[in-house]
């Protein structure tokens, strides 16, 4: 997968050479990653890092997209399960994990689709400490709020009981400035995907941010930095990393997380360019930002926990109001001309919301190709063979459109 997302495109941004040997280090050449302190393991957007890096320790994401990992998971999970929550499952029962995060301290379990719910049992059972941080399941309503808020003063507490340490107003007001520096990179490489025609693929995209799964911030922010440096030159220079008329494509559903990134990559070697996401793995993980109005410790955390949960478009809400306005917003921003809504099988909340979500796209004039797929390599010539007829449909559409 590395090797087709290196060399089986033109032209790669320089800046993307980091990653691509992050990437080779970290999953091929099985190297350990080097960070200092306890580890945090998380397995949901839904924790609060800037809590886990204010008590000195590191965030590392779980979530895992390995076919490998996938079949041990399936030794031990039922067979409709989803992929994610087999692979994931399936490296912490294995002895010899990719990526090498070191021994976790903490598994923090946010509650959220029913599997993962279910999994925590299944986690502890494999030796981890386990904390299992409750979701309410809507947020609309100031008791969910309420609720969360609880939620994450009680995961404090259990931060300060496995660190040892004391959160602080100067320790959670740097974590929370490590981490704002990272989502304003994030946001300026967002934007750059604006440009028509691309600056980036979006391929590369998704590699930067399943990086900030478990590379040290500090160094992912500054190479991020690094990467949008070169791309306000490609900007200025007139550069394409597509053909100008590739047809720009919104992605979104169960998340791409490497080295499955196949749905994306199938998209661009198709010839069309995925020029923005809706997804827990990039877009969603780190666009939204912390608004605080009091700079006392316990109004911080407050605000944390409001960042977490209002803008969260995630679908196991039981409102799915925003995920459509937002995926709506993005499509008109980023003037795509199509939507590519993935969904892993048995991931029943993407499922079940498939239909609210196309038929209000193609109520507003957007074309929306549905995919159900897992981590096997066996449909690739079907995956192919759709994603062909979605693009050649979209440019014949444009033709008669001009």
């Amino acid at each position: 997968m590395l090797d087709r997302i290196v060399d089986d495109f033109d032209d790669n941004p320089a800046a993307m050479t980091y990653f691509y040997d992050l990437f080779r280090r970290i999953y091929c050449q099985g190297e350990p990653v080097e960070r200092k302190g306890m580890q945090v393991g998380t397995t949901c957007i839904h924790a609060p890092e800037e809590l886990i890096y204010a008590f000195g320790a590191n965030p590392v994401r779980l979530c895992n997209g390995s076919y490998h990992y996938d079949q041990i998971g399936a030794d031990f999970m039922p067979a409709k399960s989803c992929s994610l929550v087999k692979a994931t499952l399936g490296m912490l029962s294995s002895e010899n994990v990719i990526p090498k995060v070191g021994k976790l301290d903490l598994i923090v379990n946010p509650t959220t689709c029913d599997q993962k719910k279910k999994a925590s049992a299944m986690m502890s059972a494999m030796g981890y400490a386990v904390y299992n941080l409750e979701l309410p399941p809507a947020k609309e309503s100031e008791a969910a709020r309420v609720y969360w808020q609880r939620s994450v003063r009680e995961f404090t507490n259990q931060l300060r009981i496995v660190t040892g340490k004391k959160l602080t107003k100067k320790n959670l007001m740097a974590a929370m400035a490590k981490t704002s520096r990272a989502q304003v990179a994030f946001r300026t490489l967002h934007n750059f995907r604006r440009v028509a025609p691309s600056l980036i693929l979006g391929k590369d995209a998704f590699l930067v941010t399943n990086a900030y799964f478990f590379d040290d911030i500090e160094r992912w922010t500054a190479s991020v930095e690094a990467l949008n440096i070169e791309l306000a030159q490609r900007e200025k220079d007139g550069f394409c990393a597509a053909q100008k008329k590739a047809p720009r494509i919104l992605f979104t559903g169960s998340p791409p997380i490497f080295p499955n990134l196949k749905l994306p990559l199938v998209i661009e070697e198709a010839g069309g360019v995925v020029v923005v996401d809706e997804t827990c793995s990039a877009n969603r993980m780190l666009y939204d930002m912390t608004s605080v109005d009091e700079w006392l410790v316990n109004d911080m955390v407050d605000s944390l926990a409001d960042k977490y949960l209002k803008p969260c478009t995630c679908p196991i809400f039981t409102n799915n109001d925003d995920r459509i306005r937002r995926l709506l917003d993005l499509a008109k921003s980023f003037a795509v001309d199509g939507i590519v809504y993935q969904t892993f099988a048995g991931c029943q909340v993407y499922e079940m919301e498939q239909r609210s979500v196309a038929d209000a796209l193609n109520k507003a004039g957007f074309c929306m190709l549905a995919v159900e797929t897992d981590y096997s390599p066996d449909d690739m010539g079907q995956l192919t063979t759709r994603i062909e007829a979605f693009l050649e449909s979209i440019k014949s559409r444009k033709r008669k459109a001009a």
